[in-house]
């Protein structure tokens, strides 16, 4: 089966062939973009083995037997074939029963919704742990005092893209995103949720049914 790169990416695979191994400065520079645009496209290239991503050193080109995959067919799956259940607590959940539920749902992140199921914030491992490294008592401190709030809270919905995820979760350095369904007055309500993990696995499985 024959690579479906779009442009940008062939000109990637490119430039490291010619100048391996070479950082993402390096040809952030060459295509006259910024670091943070290349992010998903290297992302997508090294999780493919089309790249090998060295730390301190750079990208070279693979030059393993690695099974082609037709990107484009991966690129238009969306968001509501892979997402999953998403993990819930309630604004007024203790740091303590949150922390609780986190390790036991086994999930990087909770998602704080009201009796309506409406997103209202966002409470990950980092925030629960820097709110622990005190002489708090977290039986009687409100996920609300340090959840992150709308609406400062990255999401996708169900008709996304899972490239269009990807792109998001890697921009913006974060492990979940809340799948929602905007309501008819601007809220969004949560459906679901799609992880890092949930990203590498898909690419994983469609590299092997190729």
């Amino acid at each position: 089966m024959k690579i479906q790169l779009n442009n940008r990416q062939k000109k990637i695979v490119e430039i490291v062939k010619d100048n391996e191994p070479i950082t993402s400065h390096k040809i952030a520079e060459r295509l006259s973009l910024t670091r943070g645009a290349l992010r998903a496209d290297l992302s997508v290239l090294t999780m493919t083995n089309i790249l090998e991503a060295k730390p301190k050193v750079g990208y070279f080109y693979s030059n393993t037997d690695t099974k082609y995959i037709d990107l484009d067919k991966l690129y238009r799956k969306r968001v509501e074939d892979i997402k999953s259940i998403p993990v819930v607590v309630k604004e007024e959940t203790s740091v303590y029963d949150a922390i609780v539920t986190l390790f036991f749902e086994d999930v990087g992140s909770l998602f704080v919704i009201d009796d309506q199921q409406i997103l209202v914030g966002v409470i990950s491992r980092k925030d629960l742990l820097k709110v622990t490294m005190g002489e708090n008592d977290c039986n009687q401190i409100p996920v609300s005092i340090v959840m992150t709030r709308m609406p400062n809270i990255i999401t996708v919905e169900k008709e996304d893209t899972i490239f269009q995820a990807a792109e998001k979760i890697v921009r913006y350095e974060i492990d979940t995103l809340p799948v929602v369904e905007p309501e008819d007055d601007g809220k969004l309500k949560v459906i679901g949720r799609i992880s890092k993990t949930d990203i590498v696995r898909i690419f994983v499985d469609f590299s092997l049914e190729g």
